[in-house]
């Protein structure tokens, strides 16, 4: 995984739990909702990449 969708991953987390914080500040449901759910997609494509890469390297020790 690059750099930047390491980057872009951590970002869009980091809005996720930024709106999930507004949404409590302001009692409103589902901007706290939004903020949960935009958080946890992106830990899942985290959690995506991160497989891809080790199944990249599982890959490559067999080859060399």
């Amino acid at each position: 995984m690059s750099f930047t969708e390491k980057a872009r991953n951590k970002v869009e987390q980091m809005a996720g739990a930024a709106k999930e914080r507004v949404g409590d500040m302001t009692d409103n449901e589902r901007m706290r909702g939004e903020g949960a759910s935009d958080k946890s997609d992106a830990r899942a494509k985290q959690a995506g990449q991160n497989m891809k890469d080790a199944g990249r390297n599982a890959k490559d020790s067999f080859t060399k």
